[in-house]
């Protein structure tokens, strides 16, 4: 709103002002101050850690934003010590069946219906499209999204002057979602240099249109270090199911690892491993540095178990080894419990998440 952008211009005293932190009245009463977008302010930084310095003891002080508070390299002071970060992600099936988050690392397994599932899967885990549920709608947004990441956010928040071109490349990514990623090929596509498209694939890892993941070597044989894999944030963008599928997984265990690391609970990471003689299991989670469990994805619970996953687990020593199938009807059973590979499915495996 203009009059709110007003009172940010004229500094931390008049939002002060505004807020009522310096009424006598309300001294007492725990405030909460909302900064939303802020980072399109070109002095963000120097004005958030005034107003931290000054207002911290009156007031609780939230900032929000669709880019991350560390895009901006340059200039500006630092927040290092003000700040705690929350990774925000779209909505998930354990989110959707019971939004309270414990401190816990894994929940109970809770059922979620078919119907709600199949439409996580369908529109994607953005509220809006989400909980409206019709094309007609999810078309208009997803085209408006595309516009915003792209006209706006893109030009607003980085240097890229060749916008044109970095929208084919994410067209690319969308097509090439969970395959090794080659830089070359793309920057051949492009007529751009290999450093070009690292920097505008983590221009829009920065900007939530995608993120890496990449592969894990310790105790692997002629395992592969270099070529990463990448993901959307928006699985929905998919029209290829085994992609849809696995990339669903995907945003699911990175919005895992983030809350679980965000919120104390250790340092986790998303993971894949693949060798030389094609051995590969789609994902590894790792907690503090080692081996925690393994997913492979399958669109059918009737695939038999990959050998693959017994493999890998023996040689990483990892607790947990599991086979999602994502037609499998719910089981009201602890996949945790389990330290042998396993055919699990994926609603009851997603429902003990975040």
């Amino acid at each position: 709103m203009l009059d709110h952008r007003r009172i940010l211009l004229a500094g931390p005293g008049a939002i002060a002002e505004s807020g009522g932190l310096l009424l006598l009245s309300d001294v007492k009463k725990t405030k909460t101050v909302i900064f939303d977008e802020i980072h399109k302010y070109g002095k963000w930084r120097s004005f958030l850690k005034g107003f931290f310095d000054l207002y911290n003891n009156k007031c609780k002080i939230i900032v929000t934003g669709s880019a991350r508070l560390n895009i901006f390299k340059q200039g500006g002071d630092s927040l290092m010590g003000r700040y705690f970060l929350y990774r925000m992600h779209p909505l998930s099936v354990a989110e959707i069946q019971d939004g309270s988050r414990g401190d816990s690392l894994i929940r109970q397994p809770t059922p979620l219906s078919r119907q709600k599932f199949n439409t996580l899967l369908q529109f994607g885990g953005f509220p809006e499209p989400y909980l409206t549920a019709t094309m007609r709608f999810y078309n208009r947004w997803r085209r408006l999204r595309t516009e915003q990441l792209f006209r706006e956010d893109l030009r607003d928040l980085s240097r890229v002057q060749d916008i044109g071109s970095v929208e084919i490349l994410a067209e690319n990514l969308i097509h090439q979602a969970g395959d090794l990623t080659n830089y070359s090929h793309l920057a051949a596509n492009l007529n751009v240099s290999v450093d070009t498209i690292k920097r505008w694939i983590s221009t829009l890892e920065a900007l939530h249109f995608c993120f890496v993941v990449r592969p894990w070597f310790r105790n692997i044989p002629k395992s592969l270090r270099k070529q990463p894999k990448i993901y959307l944030w928006d699985w929905s963008l998919h029209s290829d199911q085994g992609k849809l599928y696995e990339n669903f997984i995907a945003c699911h265990l990175l919005k895992a690892v983030h809350w679980w690391t965000d919120i104390g609970l250790g340092d986790f990471r998303l993971y894949f491993i693949r060798d030389k003689e094609k051995r590969e299991v789609d994902f590894l989670v790792c907690r503090d540095g080692l081996p925690w469990f393994l997913v492979e994805v399958k669109s059918g619970g009737k695939s038999k178990l990959s050998r693959s996953l017994k493999y890998f687990q023996q040689k990483i020593d990892a607790a947990h080894a599991f086979q999602v199938a994502m037609d499998l009807s719910h089981v009201q059973a602890d996949c945790f419990a389990e330290n042998d590979p396993v055919i699990v499915p994926a609603t009851t495996f997603l429902s003990q998440l975040v």
